[in-house]
This record gives C-alpha cells, structure tokens and sequence, in this order.
C-alpha cells in the first residue's frame, strides 16, 4: 500500500529508468477523482489499447469516448517505447476486478484465477495502455516491452514493490485479454532482472521465470555532498566522469581526472537536469539519489 506518486515525482523516475516521456495537455489536472477514491496504491496494470497509430491512440485514452470519459489510463507506450502521460490520479482503465487477486498483489504472492468482479480497480492501480492490436498478429517491438518493463520498474522501485505487484488486465477481470502477444510472467521476469540491476531484454525473447544468477557489481556509496570541492583529488571522481561520459552528460574538453573542476561540476549538473532535477536540486554537486542511479563502479584502491 502505499501513497499515489506526484505528477512531479513519476516523470522523475520514469526518466530516472531511461525512458523517454511526453506530458500531453493538462495530464497534471486531468483524472477521475470525482467519481470515486484514489489510493491506496498497490500495483501497476498493463493493457493493450487495441488501436493503432500513436496520436490517435494518446488523444483516445487522454478523451476517453462516450461511454467510457477519460483518462483511460495514466500513460500510453508506443511502439518506438516512449511513454505519453494522459492522466494523474483516478483513471477509467482497470474497472471491477477479483479481490482474491488484489489480495495476492499486497502481499506479493501467487495470483488465484480470476473469477470475481467485486473490487474496484481504479483505486488501487496505475494504469498503461499499450499501442497494439491485441489480434495476436500484431508485433510487439523490443523497445516496447522494454519500455513496458522500465516503466513498471521504475514506479515498483518508488514504492518499494517487487515485481508482483504487476499485473495484466486479463489477470484482474474475469474475460480480458490484454495485454495479448507476451506472457505476464516473462514480462514479470524482465522486470524483476531490472530491479535486480540487470537490463530485462533477452534479445527478443521472454526470460526464463528464473534468471541465472550474474555477478554483481559494487558500486560506490554516495560520499557526502562535502566531499565535492575545489582541491579534492580521488580516482573515484575520474570513475565518475566517465560514467558521466556514458550517460552523455560530459561537458569535459579533455577528458575527466581525479581533481575535481568546474567540468566535473557542470557534467554532474547536465546529469541533474537529466533525471528532472531544477534549481538547487540541480547545481551540480551530487546529492545521494542522483549518486545512486548514476552506479559509479568502485575503484581499486
């Protein structure tokens, strides 16, 4: 259980995870509040939107349609896997679904067959519309379930969830389909390699539910804002530059070093912004949650 996330905050760690994400009109206003309670939230739900075409299928779930208003989701994933935010807060999307299984998501264990529609789903679940014809021909591109999978990581790490608590809607309601063209528990698979560390993509292939086991890389701890200053000289500042390189945040002319200088300043601030930092929170002196998705290698000492 747990509190919904801020507008502000799920940009922040989606693009934290590396995606690429598009606000689309007044999605900060935009929900479903008056109609019903939002929160607490347990877990995040994967359709399909059984449309094609990017634009048409955003403005459907942003509009909703006659009978059904929007948001009908809160974010769309495409088939290039950038994500368009629609809604923030209560969304038409997930409907009455099985309390057996809501009950399973809390707790994180094994979900039962569906076979009830006594809970209200909207509540309790962020939703994502997929844009895919849900026919079983139409194909899903890599860079769309990674996608799918970055963008369940990346709200199961804000709150703290493992990889059960995300669901399809065809494991919620009794006689959906969707998401239609991979397996739940592969994509579950992906998403805790994620969490783990690891990148979920199996070069086109669902994981096996039970990924061997790879060597883990120690990174190093976040030192404390004040170990950043003019003078200071560590091999661990030149590990960071590097990282800073890779992350194409470098604004260095030739190259980073141990000292640390107002180029590594200005690329850790380029960092910053990246992850959707502003102000103070982005003057370039790392601070422990922009240290940590940064995943600066420990140096041999």
């Amino acid at each position: 259980m747990a509190t919904p996330l801020t507008a502000s905050k799920l940009v922040q760690v989606l693009r934290a995870e590396g995606l690429t994400v598009h606000e689309v009109r007044n999605w900060r206003r935009h929900n479903r509040n008056a109609k019903g309670p939002y929160g607490p939230m347990n877990g995040v739900m994967i359709h399909h939107t059984v449309t094609s075409g990017t634009s048409s299928s955003v403005a459907l779930c942003y509009e909703g349609h006659a009978n059904l208003p929007g948001p009908l989701c809160h974010g769309v994933i495409d088939k290039k896997g950038e994500v368009h935010l629609v809604g923030n807060g209560r969304a038409n999307h997930a409907g009455l679904g099985d309390s057996d299984v809501l009950r399973a998501v809390v707790n994180e264990t094994k979900l039962p067959h569906d076979n009830a529609a006594d809970t209200d789903g909207n509540r309790h679940f962020y939703g994502f519309e997929c844009i895919n014809l849900g026919d079983g021909k139409d194909p899903w591109p890599q860079v769309q379930k990674e996608a799918i999978e970055k963008v369940a990581a990346a709200i199961c790490r804000a709150h703290g969830w493992s990889e059960r608590s995300v669901i399809g809607h065809k494991e919620w309601q009794p006689g959906k389909v969707d998401p239609r063209g991979f397996t739940m528990d592969g994509m579950r698979a992906r998403i805790a390699d994620r969490l783990a560390g690891h990148g979920g993509d199996k070069g086109g292939k669902d994981p096996e539910p039970t990924p061997k086991p790879k060597p883990k890389t120690e990174y190093e701890p976040f030192p404390g804002g004040g170990f950043f200053h003019v003078g200071r000289s560590h091999p661990m500042i030149t590990m960071m530059g590097h990282r800073l390189m890779a992350e194409s945040c470098s604004r260095y002319e030739s190259g980073p070093g141990p000292e640390w200088t107002e180029a590594d300043r200005t690329s850790y601030a380029a960092w910053q912004h990246k992850l959707g930092f502003k102000g103070k929170d982005a003057d370039g002196i790392p601070g422990k949650v922009s240290w940590d998705l940064l995943k600066v290698p420990k140096t041999r000492r």
